[in-house]
């Protein structure tokens, strides 16, 4: 699962991405953050994080990336960051049957412990992969079924994870001015006219 931070002020949001162990959820991040795939990559243990500083509608955002492990010993750490979160990334391997099969049941963790906004996007790594198991349409199925967004990767080959992580930033960039706009906007207050004695109204200007 990774955790991302997205500070900008006046806006802060955090995404989550979560999926089985060895759908190459640490080789996404270590590919957008750093340029690199790196090779044999080992089960995460614990907690690991990454920072990248990007630019999303000319203002300059600062993306803070949790990796925590995806296997069940460490489910409850994972929940743990499901409330704060104004994004899920759900990451499956398309060339894993298994890991497609468990996103019911992340779904359900997701239901349980997240926002009922939270912005929903399903990834399908290893694009560059031969031995494909899970067909792309399977996978739009499924996202359109459950109201996500969909987008298949390679972070071996690139393909797609920088669109996936600056689409997701550029989307909640979106969604926060749209709250900041609807706050503050004097039709979103309801003023009753006030009657006077004289039978006249008041009216606000």
């Amino acid at each position: 699962m990774f955790c991302i931070c997205l500070w900008v002020f006046p806006f802060a949001s955090v995404q989550v991405l979560v999926g089985n162990a060895g759908v190459g959820k640490t080789c996404l991040v270590r590919r957008f953050t750093q340029g690199l795939f790196p090779p044999g990559q080992g089960a995460t243990i614990g907690v690991d994080f990454m920072i990248k500083t990007v630019e999303v509608g000319n203002e300059k955002v600062k993306l803070q990336i949790w990796d925590t492990a995806g296997q069940e010993r460490f489910r409850s750490i994972t929940q743990s960051y499901y409330r704060s979160a104004h994004a899920l990334i759900l990451v499956y391997d398309i060339s894993c049957q298994p890991t497609f099969d468990c996103l019911p049941d992340w779904l359900r963790e997701i239901e349980e412990y997240a926002s009922s906004k939270v912005l929903r996007v399903l990834v399908g790594n290893k694009i560059d992969r031969d031995d494909r198991e899970i067909p792309t349409q399977v996978g739009e199925e499924f996202a359109e079924r459950h109201n996500m967004y969909f987008l298949e990767t390679s972070a071996k080959e690139s393909d797609n994870v920088e669109r996936l992580f600056m689409q997701i930033a550029d989307d909640l960039m979106k969604q926060a001015r749209m709250t900041n706009a609807q706050r503050y906007d004097p039709s979103h207050y309801n003023v009753e006219p006030t009657t006077t004695d004289s039978g006249c109204c008041s009216r606000l200007n």
